[in-house]
C-alpha cells in the first residue's frame, strides 16, 4: 500500500484499491474456499486509515475469469479503473487459467498505456506474510501473531443476538456474536477488546473483555458461540452491532463440575484478561 501511496503523490493521481467480492475460489472451487478474514465494511475503514479514498469492488463471475489476459487488462484495469500506474504483488495473477502475470502486465501496460510497480512480498520471521499464514494463526489461536502479521488486531464484528441468559444467571452476562467473517480463531477464552455501535454511528470505546469460542460443554452445548463479557459494561447491548478485536489467548474451552465452578474459572479469566490488555 506504501507503494500505491507514493504513485499517487508522486504523480498526483488518486489511489484506487480494487478487490474482488465474492473471493475467487467461491466461484471456481467452494468446497476450498478460505475463511474471509475481512468484511468489505472493515477492508474500507482500514484502507481509509491508510489513507485510501477509492475503494472498487469487483464482482467476481465466471464470466469474468473467462476473461484473458488481455481481456481483463482492457476492461477492468483501463476502462473501468482508468489505471495510470498499476501496482502489484510479484505472485499476481490474472485472466483464464491465472494465465497472466507480472511480466504479461508490463508487456500489456505498455501496450495500453499503464506503468507497472511490482512489491516483493514483506517478509516476517523469514517467510512472506499471507493470508495463509493469517489463518494458520487463528487456527492455532494465536491471534498475536496473526497482530504481527496484519499489523492490527484480527477482529470479528457482527450482530449482538439473544442467547440462553447463562451468563447473566451467573452475574457475568455476555454477549453473543454473530460474525459476519466467518474466519474466527480457533475454540478458546481470549483476552479482547470489544466496541459496539448502534445502526451508522462510529464504532464506540473498546471495553475490555473476556470472549469464549465453543460449545459450552459445563451446560452440554451443541451450538458453536462467540460470547464477550464486556469488563465494566452494563448497558443493554441487544440489536447492537459488536467488534470483538482479539488480543491474547488465555486457555482452552472446558467443562467444568457446574455453574459456581465456571464462575470462580471466569473471574480467574477476567483478572488473567486484565493483566493480559494492560489493565491490572
Amino acid at each position: 500500500m506504501q507503494e500505491a501511496l507514493r504513485w499517487g503523490c508522486q504523480e498526483a493521481l488518486g489511489v484506487t484499491v480494487a478487490t474482488f467480492d465474492p473471493h475467487p475460489a467461491r466461484i471456481l472451487d467452494p468446497e476450498h474456499a478460505p475463511q474471509r478474514l475481512m468484511t468489505l465494511a472493515q477492508k474500507s475503514e482500514a484502507l481509509a486509515e491508510l489513507g485510501v479514498k477509492r475503494l472498487v469492488v469487483i464482482e467476481f463471475t465466471r464470466e469474468l475469469a473467462a476473461l484473458t489476459p488481455e481481456e481483463f487488462a482492457r476492461t477492468i484495469l483501463v476502462r473501468r479503473l482508468g489505471a495510470r500506474v498499476v501496482v502489484a504483488g510479484s505472485g499476481f495473477r490474472f485472466g483464464r487459467g491465472r494465465a497472466g502475470d507480472i511480466a504479461t502486465l508490463r508487456s500489456l501496460g505498455a501496450a495500453l498505456d499503464f506503468a507497472v510497480s511490482e512489491v516483493v512480498p514483506l517478509v516476517e520471521a523469514g517467510r512472506p506474510v499471507s493470508s495463509t499464514r493469517v489463518r494458520e494463526a487463528l487456527a492455532q489461536g494465536e491471534v498475536d501473531s496473526a497482530r504481527v502479521l496484519l499489523g492490527r488486531s484480527f477482529a470479528n464484528d457482527g450482530a449482538i443476538v439473544r442467547g440462553d441468559g447463562r451468563g447473566r444467571t451467573l452475574g457475568i452476562p455476555t454477549a453473543n456474536l454473530v460474525p459476519e467473517n466467518d474466519a474466527v480463531p480457533t475454540d478458546g477464552v481470549y483476552a479482547a477488546w470489544c466496541r459496539l455501535r448502534s445502526g451508522t454511528d462510529a464504532w464506540g470505546r473498546a471495553w475490555p473483555a473476556v470472549v469464549n469460542l465453543g460449545r459450552r460443554p459445563t451446560f452440554a452445548g451443541s451450538e458453536h458461540r462467540i460470547e464477550a463479557h464486556l469488563m465494566g459494561f452494563s448497558g443493554d447491548a441487544y440489536g447492537a452491532a459488536m467488534r470483538i478485536e482479539y488480543w491474547r489467548r488465555l486457555r482452552e474451552e472446558r467443562r467444568f463440575a457446574g455453574a459456581q465452578a465456571l464462575r470462580a474459572q471466569v473471574e480467574a479469566d477476567m483478572h488473567e484478561a486484565r493483566e493480559a490488555l494492560g489493565i491490572a
